[in-house]
């Protein structure tokens, strides 16, 4: 087949199901048969071509809407690509739509989304997770393979576990942040989502790697992931940390990932008990950290140079105030003013700067464990998805989605979430490998060798021809 048929019948699937789904904001038909078209043009190897993409509303799409999944931006387009995005083209890789995401990547649930919430294909009165459940909801229902996503403390595992699909963030710095509209930057990371280990791999393998134009990108060799995907696993050690599988887990979620972990030991791998004194204070040294970023990456967004600006205000002022009040949502302005609290004066010094001493433990923390085990294994969430509106008045209960996922992100090690099979309710459960600094390649090794001999062969109810 060529690459505009290809192309053609994933556009159909993504605009057939989006009106059930609400994954894509954009569906970027014009753009992505003139690419399709482009490419079938051209003879020469291309690492990925034809390949489909769907692509966060965070990350930056030249002449393609890049609206946060706010109203402060919805009329926004972008004006160059991320370098994610410049790698894929020059891949051969195609863009076909733009998705669904909690409002600047700000919740666990993608309700908090200005243009609705996306649905999760395994029960739509469920949500996918957040805040890349677009993305995930674009590759679960089978429309593509691979879609991009961001972390910050968890928004591609999170999503990847309740739609049963994998989903990987990287070490930071492994790929350049460049064109990611920022949340907070000493946490923000692109991540993929892929049908399989494989998939990611593919994926990563183009866009990894030093960017002159993001600073925080590393110079880091970067490995050939397909072709250390299939290293076998035996005498691999895997670490279990006690404090991460203690209360707070459903009962179903307790069940399979005690599973995978001796499904991990009858695939040779070796399980070693591992101690993670600090990771307990994660949730509370995340929130601290990544909304006292928030507070200063948002404050660009004043309705003068882009983006939404308020009507009839008759001063400077009143203008910032109005246009903020009706362009952020309620999640976004809870951030922005815990942020604002933790950085002012008289508790700098009790909030913030304690909490980047506390993130320097969980760190290391880390650095220690790894001495004595190749990846450590935790669950991904602790629950399976839940209902739509079943948190929305509780945030607390919201942020707590993230007890297992934040410690990799406040340390900046890489880490995957694969499915290990399905609830009594028949929903995804996923389970969480983290791996040392730039051991991406081990970790798609492990996920590789466990998809294989435990696959997930279940499609969701809403599922693409």
């Amino acid at each position: 087949m060529s690459v505009v048929s290809d192309i053609e019948k994933v556009l159909g699937n993504a605009e057939k199901l989006n009106p059930e789904l609400n994954s894509f904001l954009s569906i970027e038909r014009e753009n992505a048969l003139a690419r399709a078209a482009e490419i079938d043009s051209k003879t020469g190897e291309q690492k990925l071509r034809g390949l489909a993409v769907a692509v966060k509303d965070n990350i930056c799409t030249k002449g393609m809407r890049t609206s946060c999944g706010s109203r402060i931006l919805h009329n926004y387009r972008a004006q160059y690509d991320a370098t994610a995005i410049s790698r894929l083209n020059a891949a051969g890789a195609i863009v076909v739509g733009k998705t669904n995401m909690d409002e600047f990547a700000m919740g666990s649930s993608n309700e908090s989304s200005a243009f609705g919430p996306a649905k999760n294909p395994w029960d739509v009165t469920r949500v996918p997770g957040g805040s890349s459940g677009g993305s995930a909801v674009a590759v679960a229902s089978g429309v593509v393979r691979v879609a991009l996503g961001s972390e910050t403390g968890g928004s591609v595992r999170q999503p990847a576990s309740l739609c049963g699909i994998g989903g990987l963030k990287p070490t930071y710095g492994r790929i350049s942040r460049y064109g990611l509209v920022a949340f907070a930057s000493s946490l923000d990371s692109i991540g993929i989502f892929g049908k399989t280990s494989r998939d990611i791999a593919e994926v990563l393998g183009v866009i990894a790697g030093r960017d002159p134009l993001d600073s925080t990108s590393a110079d880091v060799p970067v490995s050939d992931y397909i072709a250390n995907i299939t290293n076998s696993i035996e005498g691999k050690t895997i670490g279990v940390p006690r404090e991460l599988l203690g209360d707070g887990m459903d009962a179903d979620v307790r069940e399979k990932v005690y599973a995978a972990i001796d499904n991990f030991v009858s695939l040779g791998a070796k399980r070693v008990d591992i101690e993670l004194p600090y990771a307990k204070y994660g949730i509370a040294v995340y929130y601290i950290i990544a909304t006292a970023e928030a507070s200063s990456n948002l404050a660009r967004y004043d309705g003068v140079r882009y983006g939404f600006r308020a009507d009839e205000s008759d001063e400077l002022r009143k203008m910032y105030f109005k246009t903020r009040e009706e362009g952020f949502g309620p999640e976004v302005k809870r951030r922005i003013m815990l942020g604002t609290y933790v950085l002012s004066s008289g508790y700098y010094d009790a909030y913030y700067s304690k909490a980047q001493k506390v993130r320097a433990l969980v760190k290391r923390d880390y650095v220690a464990a790894f001495t004595k085990c190749d990846a450590i294994l935790t669950p991904t969430s602790p629950s399976v998805a839940f209902k739509i509106g079943e948190k929305s008045d509780d945030p607390l209960a919201m942020y707590l989605n993230d007890i297992y996922t934040v410690s990799a992100n406040l340390a900046g090690v890489p880490a995957i979430s694969i499915p290990c099979g399905l609830s009594n309710d028949g929903l995804p459960v996923g389970v969480q490998l983290v791996g040392n600094f730039w051991s991406e390649d081990a970790l798609l090794n492990f996920a590789h060798t466990y998809e294989t001999a435990y696959p997930l062969n279940e499609k969701p109810p809403v599922y693409a021809d």
